[in-house]
C-alpha cells in the first residue's frame, strides 16, 4: 500500500522514479479507509533528505500511511529552503489537540551540547510529554533516541573518544520482541555519532528493554515493554551516500574525521560505497509500523489511552 504525502514534496518525485508506490493527498481523500497517521518531527539539517528517507522506508508496507511534517518554533534551518518549511511542515501548535498513530523524532546536530543548552529542549520536552497521551507509539532515531532516555528516564549521553562513524554488525538481544521478527542473526546499521548511552545506565530502569547491540557502537534498539516508546541509536533510514556526504563535508573543512568504517570497500574512499542496511531497514520499519502501531492502535484515535507508566514511574522515583 502507498504512503500519502502532500502533492509537491520533493519526496514525491524521487519515490516515484524509484518506482516506490506513493498515493497524492488528491488520490486518498476518495478512499474510505482508516490511514494510520503518522507525524514527523524533522530536526535534521539536511530536512528533504531526511524526509524523503524517511517516507521511503514508512511506504514499504500493505498498510496506508499519512505522514504529516513538524519542525520547532525555537530554530530556523539553515539548509532549507524557507519556502519549502513554510508549504510543507507546521509547528506542533497546529498539531497538539490532535492524536496520532506514530511520532518519528529524528537526529539532530546538537551533541556537543547539553539537553538543557539546546535552544528547542523546552518545546522539544512539551512535545515528548504529550506523546504520552497523544501518540500511541513514538519511535526516537540518534539525537532523538538520547534525548528521549534523558527525558523520560534521565539516562545521560556519554562523549565517545572519537566520532562513531561508519556501518557495524549488530545482533538481537531480545529475540520475542517483535521489533526484530525476521531479522538476520547479524544485520548493518550506519552510525554517525559523538556520544553513546552506557549499558548499565539502562539496565537501572525497569521500565525499559534492550533489543539490539553492536560490539563496536554499543546498544541499538530499546523499547519500553509495550512499544509505546521506542529508541534507536543508529541511522537505519540513511541513503546509499549518506556518510559519504557527511565525510567529505568533514574532510574538506579540515576537520578530525576517519573514513567511515565497513562502508567502502576494503575501506578505500575512491570506490562507491557499498549499501549493506537497507533490507534490516526495511524490516525495522516495517515491523514497527505493523506490530507497535497498525496491530494495537484503536480506530477510533480520540479513545487513545495515555501511558501511565510515565507517571507511575516518576512517583516511584520522588518516593
Amino acid at each position: 500500500m502507498p504512503i500519502k504525502i502532500p502533492n509537491e514534496l520533493p519526496a514525491y518525485q524521487t519515490l516515484t522514479e524509484e518506482n516506490i508506490f506513493v498515493m497524492k493527498e488528491t488520490r486518498a481523500t476518495t478512499q474510505e479507509i482508516r490511514p494510520l497517521q503518522i507525524l514527523l518531527l524533522n530536526l535534521m539539517p539536511t530536512k528533504i533528505a531526511t524526509e524523503t528517507q524517511l517516507s521511503r522506508l514508512l511506504s514499504n508496507t500493505p498498510l496506508q500511511v499519512e505522514l504529516e511534517l513538524m519542525t520547532v518554533s525555537g530554530h530556523i534551518p539553515k539548509n532549507t529552503p524557507q519556502e519549502h518549511m513554510l508549504a510543507f511542515y507546521k509547528h506542533f501548535d497546529a498539531y497538539k489537540d490532535r492524536n496520532f498513530d506514530g511520532l518519528v523524532i529524528t537526529g539532530a546536530p546538537v551533541e556537543h551540547l547539553p539537553f538543557v543548552e539546546v535552544e528547542y529542549w523546552e518545546e522539544l520536552c512539551e512535545i515528548m510529554e504529550w506523546s504520552k497521551s497523544h501518540v500511541h507509539s513514538t519511535f526516537h532515531i540518534c539525537w532523538g533516541a538520547q534525548a528521549g532516555l534523558y527525558y523520560h528516564y534521565g539516562i545521560q549521553k556519554i562523549p565517545l573518544e572519537k566520532k562513531l562513524f561508519g556501518v557495524f554488525p549488530h545482533i538481537v538481544e531480545r529475540k520475542s520482541n517483535m521489533l526484530f521478527r525476521g531479522s538476520d542473526d547479524v544485520f548493518m546499521v550506519p552510525h554517525s555519532r559523538h556520544t553513546t548511552v552506557l549499558r548499565e545506565d539502562v539496565e537501572k530502569v525497569p521500565g525499559l528493554k534492550i533489543l539490539a547491540t553492536s560490539p563496536e557502537a554499543g546498544i541499538y534498539a530499546l523499547s519500553t515493554e509495550n512499544g509505546r516508546q521506542i529508541f534507536i541509536t543508529g541511522h537505519s533510514e540513511y541513503d546509499a551516500r549518506t556518510l559519504e556526504q557527511e565525510y567529505l563535508r568533514d574532510k574538506n573543512l579540515g576537520l578530525p574525521i576517519e573514513v567511515p568504517k565497513n562502508y567502502y570497500p576494503n575501506d578505500d574512499d575512491t570506490q562507491p560505497p557499498r549499501v549493506t542496511w537497507r533490507s534490516c531497514a526495511n524490516l525495522l520499519y516495517s515491523n514497527w509500523l505493523n506490530y507497535f502501531v497498525s496491530q494495537t492502535t484503536p480506530y477510533d484515535l480520540s479513545q487513545l489511552p495515555p501511558d501511565h507508566r510515565y507517571n507511575a514511574q516518576k512517583q516511584e522515583s520522588a518516593a
